[in-house]
């Protein structure tokens, strides 16, 4: 054999290795989304967000990432069985919107992110604490007490004779109920008597109705979960009907019509559980992975829904605001 012939054939069988690895696909990560609600789309602000979130760290949706999405549809029953599809679609890791999707994905022992809505984590038995979780459940939240003193003190800006507020939440709830009772302290040491309109199903929001018809309050601080999220429109026309200003937590209910919301910002909450999510993919414990807090707080104001009950917006309130929707 010849010289060349024989250094051609060390040569290729010194590369056969290395074009067998280039072959070799890459490892498909799965995601599953657990929400309380709608599946998250992929369009969505939460789930766009999210997958911007993981492109960022080499996680690409159809190449080396998969996600697997489940929505409760208001019933909170559906919960734990579609927890359980995503255990049989063998998800690496679990998100979840919302403090039953947590309690549920927590019991598949499936590593878990609550990307949001969660309430204290600590005060409902999920974590032991911020710093240190334990278990298989880290995430985002927030300061409830904190944030409801800002909310009630943005209703009073917008309102300055108020002195009774009308609180709806889902008392079937942990999480939200808590929150419900860090908004009520919060209202009473701001001198804010406070109507409380616990609901548990869509049929109560006819009763908190007619509750607040017999007594009117000034305004109303709703608290956002899956069941108050699916009626949020009749809340809104209700408050439109009775030119009653009204708060929101999440910036999405001021654009779909409501007057005013404020709470953390969106984006910044799901790009930090893409990195929570990266670095569990990379092998970290979410036992000791520290409960994260959002560092942006968008204010969002409608100024149509606030001409609709004749209300005049403060201009320094206005010029606060990260959104003005014309």
């Amino acid at each position: 054999m010849r010289r060349r012939e024989v250094i051609a054939l060390i040569g290729s069988i010194a590369l056969a290795p290395r074009s067998a690895a280039a072959q070799t696909p890459p490892r498909v990560y799965r995601v599953g989304f657990l929400s309380p609600a709608v599946p998250i789309a992929d369009n969505s602000g939460p789930g766009s967000a999210f997958l911007k979130g993981m492109a960022e760290r080499g996680f690409r949706l159809g190449q080396n990432l998969s996600v697997e999405r489940r929505g409760g549809q208001g019933r909170n029953s559906e919960l734990p069985r579609l927890a359980q599809e995503l255990v049989a679609a063998k998800v690496d890791v679990i998100i979840t919107i919302g403090f039953p999707p947590v309690v549920a994905a927590k019991s598949t022992g499936i590593p878990t992110v609550a990307a949001a809505g969660v309430g204290d984590p600590v005060a409902t038995g999920l974590v032991e604490s911020l710093a240190r979780p334990g278990g298989t459940v880290t995430g985002i939240s927030d300061n409830a007490t904190e944030l409801s003193t800002k909310r009630l003190g943005l209703l009073k800006e917008i309102a300055p004779g108020l002195r009774r507020v009308a609180m709806l939440w889902n008392q079937d709830d942990l999480g939200m109920t808590l929150r419900y009772k860090a908004s009520a302290e919060a209202a009473e040491r701001l001198g804010i008597s406070v109507q409380a309109l616990g609901v548990r199903e869509p049929n109560d929001f006819e009763t908190a109705f007619a509750a607040m018809n017999r007594d009117m309050p000034d305004a109303i601080l709703m608290v956002a979960d899956a069941l108050t999220n699916l009626n949020r429109k009749r809340v809104f026309d209700f408050a439109a009907t009775h030119r009653l200003p009204a708060i929101y937590e999440t910036e999405f209910y001021a654009r779909d019509g409501g007057l005013m919301s404020y709470g953390g910002n969106l984006g910044e909450i799901y790009e930090r559980a893409a990195a929570l999510t990266h670095r569990i993919l990379e092998g970290a414990k979410p036992a000791e992975l520290p409960f994260e807090q959002p560092t942006r707080y968008d204010l969002v104001i409608n100024l149509k829904a606030a001409k609709a009950i004749g209300l005049d917006v403060p201009f320094n309130l206005l010029a606060r605001a990260d959104e003005v929707i014309e």
